[in-house]
Order: structure tokens, then C-alpha cells, then sequence
């Protein structure tokens, strides 16, 4: 019987296809123009800078006027922005009031600091950058009808940071206060001594505190006020000491970082251990002020604890009975 054989057939397959040469180019082939582009407005709105800031805490979005009117605190959450020297000293004391002391006291580089960049450097970059001379601002000013000797750290200026200046200035402020029987109020905030002036920047510390003994032996009032943040050397000495001590909400209060008081002490830290609300439940701090309203409360304070004496009013006879 014969057998039929079938023969697989791939169709296409069958005949190969010359390739496809493309024509090369001659001077009489036919080009295509590319359209242009259309360039219409963008629809994207730039928005200017300067105009908003995104709350660190809440992420909200605030209108930079808004915030300065509501003296840098956020409107959504209440966060405490840093806020400049100047404009903290505007807040508190009455129009036109403030008599500013030691304005052109600058530090010199004693050490003849190298490094990176050398301290004298930087020095002027930052006075150049904040307006300030040094860390702090110091002078006398009413505040309500209190005259009163006020001293305000600025962090901006090398992160608050103690140096001989910051030392000097603020002892003079309170040896004056002394001096004319007044109260005096001192606004912290700072990174701790300053580095560039080595032992110079530690001696301050004693300095203030020496002269703090004898503004106390004088019974006068000194006020402390803590905000963010506030630590090292600064709170190891004269913020630390005051007869009232206030702070602001959620300020960093604290000698040393987290991380070197636990390699130190070998032990596990209490959350939140270096904020304002937990060393007021621990007994460190007298109360929590919002900044909208410190003047007020300062100058609740004030009228206690000088009960008239030192007011614009009461200057005289204060002044007469504590001579007596």
C-alpha cells in the first residue's frame, strides 16, 4: 500500500524578500520643514517668595503677614517660630521706650581661632547678615508703667552663643538694674558658650551669676525667660536662676543633647524629658506663657513683686524706700 507523504509548508516563508534600501539623498529629494513649536502662557502661577511658610510642626501653609501680626506663632497649631531680637523687644516694651546699652560692643578674636573659617570671619558675616553686633541686645525700657532692664538673646546671631560680649553686656545690664533699683527680665536663647573664645566664653557664666547675687541682695526681682531653644552653658548659669522662671511652649530646655546624657548615664531617657511642659511638671520652670501673652503676664509679675516701686509713677518713693 503506498503511503501519502506531506510536504510542511511555512507560508511567507517560501521566497526571500530582497531587502528594502532606502534611496539616498540627492540634491532634488523633497524635505519636510518641521512645524514650529507653539509657544502659548504658561498656565503654572509662579507664587513669589516671601509670601508663605510651611509650619514645621502642622505643615500649614501660613501667610507670612498673618504670622509676623500673631508675633510668629502659627495660627493653625500654635507653633513657636524663632523670632528676632528687635522684633521681641517691640513686642514687650511700650512705643519709643527702649534705650539700648552697649549697642557697639563687638568681640574681638582673642584666641586667634583657625579653622574652617577663621572667628573673625564670621564675625562679620553674621553681623552683616542679622544687623546685630553680637547674641544679644540689652537696654532699658517700659514695660507697662515698670521701667525695667531687659537683655534678649537673638539665636540667629552664631545660635546664641555665650562669648565675652554677650557676657559683658548682660553684666553691665544687670549691675545698672542694680544700680537704679529696678527689675530685670532676661530672654534666652542660645546654643551654649561660645567656642571660638575658649575659656573666655566659660568665665562669663560665673561672671553673670556674681553679678545675679548681688542684684538679689538687693531684693530685686530678676525673670527668666526660656525659649527654644535654650541650653548648655546659657541654661547652666543665669537662666536658671531667676525668681521667676517662664518658658515657652514646647521649648527645648536642657544642658546636653539626648544623645550624650544617655552614653553618659547608661540609661533610658523619659520621653520629651528637655521640653518646657515637662520640666514645668517636674518642678525646673513656674509656667508655660504663650507669647501673645508674656507682656501681659510679665507685667502682672512685675507689679507684685515691685508693688509699685520703679513704675513711672512710684519711681521716687520706691527709690527712697529701698535707700532707707
Amino acid at each position: 500500500m503506498s503511503t501519502t507523504s506531506f510536504t510542511k509548508k511555512t507560508l511567507g516563508l517560501e521566497m526571500a524578500e530582497p531587502a528594502v534600501t532606502p534611496p539616498t539623498s540627492t540634491g532634488n529629494a523633497t524635505t519636510f520643514a518641521k512645524k514650529p513649536k507653539l509657544r502659548g502662557k504658561s498656565k503654572k502661577r509662579e507664587i513669589p517668595e516671601g509670601l508663605w511658610t510651611k509650619c514645621p510642626k502642622c505643615s500649614t501653609m501660613v501667610f507670612d503677614k498673618e504670622l509676623d501680626e500673631n508675633l510668629k506663632v502659627c495660627t493653625n497649631c500654635q507653633h513657636h517660630f524663632p523670632i528676632p531680637a528687635r522684633h521681641r523687644i517691640s513686642s514687650l516694651v511700650e512705643p519709643s521706650t527702649f534705650a539700648e546699652m552697649d549697642a557697639t560692643m563687638t568681640s574681638v578674636d582673642v584666641l586667634s581661632f583657625t579653622g574652617v573659617a577663621s572667628y573673625t570671619s564670621k564675625l562679620e558675616e553674621y553681623q552683616k547678615s542679622t544687623g546685630l553686633t553680637d547674641a544679644v541686645i540689652t537696654g532699658l525700657g517700659r514695660l507697662g508703667q515698670q521701667l525695667t532692664a531687659l537683655g534678649v538673646m537673638d539665636f540667629s546671631f552664631l545660635g546664641g552663643s555665650m562669648g565675652s560680649v554677650v557676657g559683658e553686656k548682660l553684666a553691665r545690664l544687670i549691675e545698672r538694674a542694680t544700680a537704679e533699683c529696678l527689675p530685670l527680665i532676661i530672654i534666652s536663647t542660645s546654643g551654649g558658650a561660645r567656642m571660638y573664645e575658649g575659656m573666655f566664653s566659660l568665665m562669663q557664666m560665673a561672671k553673670t551669676c556674681a553679678a545675679l547675687a548681688y542684684h538679689a541682695q538687693a531684693r530685686l526681682p530678676y525673670l527668666s525667660v526660656l525659649t527654644h531653644p535654650t541650653t548648655a552653658g546659657v541654661m547652666a548659669s543665669y537662666a536658671s536662676v531667676g525668681d521667676l522662671i517662664i518658658a515657652e511652649p514646647g521649648a527645648m530646655i536642657g544642658f546636653a543633647g539626648p544623645r550624650v546624657i544617655k552614653d553618659t548615664t547608661q540609661a533610658e531617657l523619659p520621653a520629651g524629658f528637655q521640653t518646657a511642659e515637662f520640666l514645668l511638671d517636674h518642678g525646673l520652670i513656674d509656667a508655660i506663657v504663650p507669647r501673645k501673652d508674656l507682656k501681659a503676664r510679665l507685667n502682672d509679675y512685675l507689679n507684685y513683686l515691685m508693688n509699685g516701686a520703679g513704675s513711672v509713677e512710684g519711681e521716687a518713693e520706691g527709690r527712697l524706700k529701698r535707700g532707707a
